[in-house]
């Protein structure tokens, strides 16, 4: 069974950083796509950042560039992501994501689902 742990949230103040940990159950980042979701309140879920677990070019969302940057540990089944420049509208309930494995990013690849950690920046 695929198992997601978010940790890292907090409350920052505009312009400070963060960094996001999620564990995963051992073997889940092996040949699988893995990244990060957010939701802000009264928002739909929108995809942030992703990675292809063997080494890839990461996906950034536009709002999230040059801001935010994923990586991953696979010795330690835990994927990270360092947010900077943090911004109000960075506040959001923050949820790691993996693919099945074997599953290449792109289209709806997010099938596992951490419970989600909150970020706000005031």
């Amino acid at each position: 069974e695929v198992q997601l742990v978010e940790s890292g949230g907090g409350s920052v103040q505009a312009g400070g950083f963060l960094r996001l940990s999620c564990a995963a159950s051992t073997g889940t980042f092996r040949s699988a796509c893995i990244g990060w979701f957010r939701q802000a309140a009264g928002e739909e879920r929108e995809e942030v950042a992703h990675t292809w677990s063997g080494g890839d070019t990461p996906y950034y969302a536009d709002s999230v560039k040059g801001r935010f940057a994923i990586s991953q540990d696979n010795a330690k089944s835990t994927l990270y992501l360092q947010m900077v420049s943090l911004k109000p509208d960075d506040t959001a309930m923050y949820y790691c994501a993996a693919s099945n494995p074997g599953e290449q990013c792109g289209g709806r690849w997010s099938q596992y689902w951490g419970q989600g950690t909150q970020v706000t920046v005031f």
